[in-house]
């Protein structure tokens, strides 16, 4: 089979978030089943020289969209055995500022997914199924089906879109349909979801198939709590919409070699965490203390993460035996919350404000245990690293937090500690639990040793990916069948 990964974000050339995790290892265990799948994103300003100086110019070509018509330029590069398509046009590309939150996001991510599905015309690859990501690229599948399908290279093409996260869904007004995204009027239908355009809504309507990236965020988008108006929608279409929980990226993140942490370690050699917990007190301004439980937070400070929870029992937490270090940012409120708490409790309390990826190693290396109270969380990938760190998380049970920690219990059988209500002591419930647990010695130790082998490779979700891929092509392939990359 033959796949084009269509994605705003990827490792290694930028990332904001788990999307580019995902681009950045997903394609790569696709081909290791013997499939080609090749990887689509836009060149942006922000991407390292030493990146783009191993790119290779390809070609280039003109993208039509509404009046315009604008450059886009093909540069290719390769990792890890990936090839990797980058779109170029400075003027929506050369930004300063991040790579999202412009007044014209719209047209520029129309351009982008009219230009990937114009590229194929003019590579050396041919692929049978385009799969999207996210509503930057959802106008692909729109665009296919408008202007292309009458082309020979285009009119068996099948179109997949995996929602990572539906709060986001490019909606706009619909007088940019036609001026913007250069659409015609008969168009309108598919665009239109409560009064506004909903370019996620368009991807869903059109799509051969939809995933989310967890078999529980699946179920729960159907529900109105979860699926920020669109629960009707995915009523209609759940024939085609399944959940395929994330994988990580198990090489990048392994204690025994990661050279962002104070000393690898791995579960025969534990000693060596604690040495990771001290540096990480030390370097954090907290008493270096190794017999004190120490709870690790990395997330985006916002409601949806939980930080609520967490601020409403921060009092009661700090009359227990623990101490707590947090990394992040995102709501005001939020960063100036836990800064307030280092200040209150110096020592007990420390937090890094910002996006800061070696940080947030050292503290999943150097925790004992990860705090996840997610209101919804469609995938979450911290938690899985937290465990390949030996650090086990409290998680709420949501999401794909339910899919991937299953509680530990009296028998100790899981590999972390949950809670189902979104309830602060109910948390703090969870909390206790791990405390009592982590002073006995003996049974932490072999919790830990056990956890640290959970499996989260992408190997498994590549297979559930590849089994999707072959029911839409109605193909019944052998499972070391060859392709060409």
């Amino acid at each position: 089979m033959k796949i084009l990964f269509a994605v705003s974000e990827a490792n290694p050339f930028i990332a904001t978030g788990g999307l580019a995790d995902v681009a950045g290892s997903l394609p790569r265990a696709i081909r290791n089943y013997q499939h080609a799948c090749r990887v689509v994103l836009p060149l942006y300003s922000a991407i390292k020289q030493e990146l783009r100086g191993k790119m290779k110019f390809v070609c280039n070509f003109y993208v039509n969209l509404g009046w315009r018509n604008q450059y886009c330029g093909v540069f290719e590069a390769s990792h890890n055995g990936v090839k990797y398509y980058l779109l170029d046009n400075e003027y929506y590309f050369k930004r300063d500022g991040g790579i999202y939150g412009f007044y014209d996001d719209a047209e520029r991510f129309a351009f982008f997914s009219k230009a990937a599905v114009e590229m194929i015309q003019y590579i050396d690859f041919e692929p049978e199924i385009i799969h999207c990501n996210d509503w930057q690229t959802a106008m692909i599948p729109v665009y296919l089906n408008l202007f292309y399908r009458q082309i020979d290279k285009y009119k068996d093409i099948k179109t997949v879109f995996t929602i990572h996260n539906i709060q986001y869904q490019g909606k706009y007004g619909m007088e940019i349909a036609a001026d913007v995204l250069g659409l015609p009027y008969y168009a309108a239908p598919t665009m239109l979801y409560d009064g506004c355009l909903n370019m996620m809504k368009a991807a869903i309507e059109v799509s051969d198939y939809v995933t989310t990236v967890s078999p529980t965020y699946a179920r729960e988008i159907t529900d109105p709590w979860f699926a920020h108006g669109l629960d009707r929608l995915l009523k209609d279409h759940q024939h085609k919409l399944a959940g395929i929980l994330n994988g990580i990226d198990t090489v990048s993140y392994n204690p025994e070699a990661d050279s962002a942490i104070y000393e690898n370690f791995g579960p025969g050699s534990l000693e060596k965490k604690t040495v990771n917990k001290i540096e990480l007190q030390k370097a954090m301004g907290l008493s270096q203390n190794k017999d004190v439980m120490l709870v690790g937070i990395v997330s985006r400070f916002v409601a949806h993460k939980g930080i609520d929870l967490i601020q409403y029992i921060f009092e009661e937490l700090m009359k227990r035996e623990l101490q707590i270090v947090a990394l992040g940012s995102g709501d005001y409120l939020f960063e100036s919350f836990f800064q307030e708490m280092q200040a209150k409790y110096p020592g007990r309390a420390a937090v890094k404000i910002g996006f800061l990826p070696d940080i947030a190693r050292k503290i999943y290396a150097g925790s004992d245990v990860f705090l996840m109270p997610s209101k919804s969380e469609p995938c979450g990938l911290a938690q899985m690293v937290s465990l390949r760190y030996g650090t086990l998380p409290i998680v709420r049970e949501t999401g794909g937090l339910k899919d991937s920690i299953t509680d530990l219990g009296d028998e100790l059988k899981g590999n972390g500690f949950t809670f189902k209500t979104y309830n602060a002591h109910d948390m703090l419930g969870a909390i206790d639990r791990a405390a009592s647990l982590y002073y006995d010695r003996e049974n932490w130790k072999q919790v830990i040793q056990k956890a640290m082998q959970s499996d989260f490779t992408w190997k498994r979700s590549a297979g559930e990916y590849i089994s999707m891929y072959r029911k839409i092509l109605s193909k019944d392939e052998p499972e070391n069948a060859s392709v060409k990359n």
